[in-house]
Order: structure tokens, then sequence, then C-alpha cells
């Protein structure tokens, strides 16, 4: 019997977009050697994946620092001139202020489950958005509360304690499949993969293309 829900932030709660995304990847473009927007994000996030992979226990950095290092490495690989702590809110913002998409506040007030936001990002970017979107969550882990980012197990592990369940009864619903379904499986915790351009063919697991089917799951 299911009783918590697990769910990612990044990629399923808000989208990877908006206003201050843009113009912090505007801004890199114009004052830097990356050829295009596109290299831009592509670089950040192969090195960001790497970070979070790496950052663990005694080497554990979090989300405000990676992002120093990883504007710093910018400036000094590709020439970025600018103002890196302005970068570096832009980034804040983005955490904190990107869209949410359509389908997260109706799974929200209709979930009949207690819902536990599991992330990367600090509590109080993920509170923000909560707050400025009017939704309520039972609790949010980050990874700063065990010094370790997915797909680590610890995080997983920690949010079981947090709810008081066993793996067997929350399920984790994300939208990538290295960080959030191999990640939720290290955990014994069953994954669903939100895959909503249906592009996806992955079938190890559940996949759903809205975060309203996964209520007609638990209705099952």
């Amino acid at each position: 019997m299911i009783r918590s829900i697990f769910i990612d932030y990044t990629g399923t709660i808000i989208q990877e977009k908006g206003e201050d995304l843009e113009k912090l990847v505007l801004r890199i473009w114009k004052n830097s050697n990356f050829k295009s927007p596109e290299e831009i994000a592509a670089s950040w996030w192969d090195q960001l994946k790497m970070m979070e992979e790496q950052s663990f226990g005694d080497t554990f950095l979090t989300e405000d620092e990676i992002v120093d290092h990883l504007l710093g490495k910018f400036e000094e690989e590709a020439g970025l001139v600018d103002d890196l702590s302005e970068l570096h809110r832009l980034f804040q913002r983005f955490w904190m202020y990107a869209p949410i998409f359509e389908d997260v506040k109706e799974f929200f007030e209709k979930c009949p489950l207690p819902i536990y936001v599991i992330t990367n990002n600090g509590v109080c970017y993920v509170q923000e958005c909560m707050k400025n979107n009017g939704l309520k969550a039972a609790g949010i882990i980050s990874g700063e509360l065990v010094r370790a980012y997915k797909p680590h197990k610890e995080l997983f592990e920690y949010a079981l304690k947090v709810c008081g369940c066993n793996a067997k009864e929350v399920i984790h619903i994300g939208d990538s499949i290295t960080s959030d379904v191999k990640g939720a499986l290290t955990a014994g915790i069953t994954p669903i993969l939100i895959d909503r351009n249906e592009t996806s063919n992955y079938r190890e697991c559940k996949v759903v293309n809205k975060l309203t089917e996964v209520l007609e799951l638990l209705n099952r």
C-alpha cells in the first residue's frame, strides 16, 4: 500500500526555463567565447551532473558552491567576463521563480497522500517556489541535509525516515532516468518516470505523460 509520494523538483515541478535563466544564458553567451546558447547549456548541464555525482560526504558542495565553481571555470576556460555574483543571483532566482508545469498545481491539490519534494536544490529556494505558487508539501528533502545528491541512495533513505515509511510504501516521480529512476531503485523505491514530451522509450518502470496520471494509478 502506497502511503507517501516522493517527487523531484527541477524538471518535474519547475520548468528548466524562465526569464532569469534566459537572461543568465544570454549574458554568458554575450560575454564569453561560447559559440551559442545551446553550447552553454550543454556544457553547464554536463559539468553540473558530474559535480553532483562526485559531491558526497567529505567532498560535498552545496548547489551554490557548485555554481560558483562552474562560473569560475567559465571565466577561466571560456573567457567569461561578467559580474559572477550577479550571474549567481540569476541562478538563485531561477531556482525560486522558474515557471511550474501546468499539471503541478492540480496534482498537489488532488493528491490524497502526503507529498515530499526530493531535491538537489537548497530547501530555502524550494520553499520560496512552493509559497509563490501556492503549493503545499509535507516536507522538502534536500541533498544538503545528507551531504549527498541524487542518485545516491542516502538522500532517498533519509526521506524515508522523515516520512516514516518503508521503501515499498512510497513511489518517486521524476523526469531523469539517471537521477530519479535509478536513484530511487538504489533505495528499493518504485520509480515513475514523467515524460511530458512523450519522447522516451524507457521500459524499465512506469512512464506517465502528466502528473495527473499518477492520481489515476493511486485509485486503482
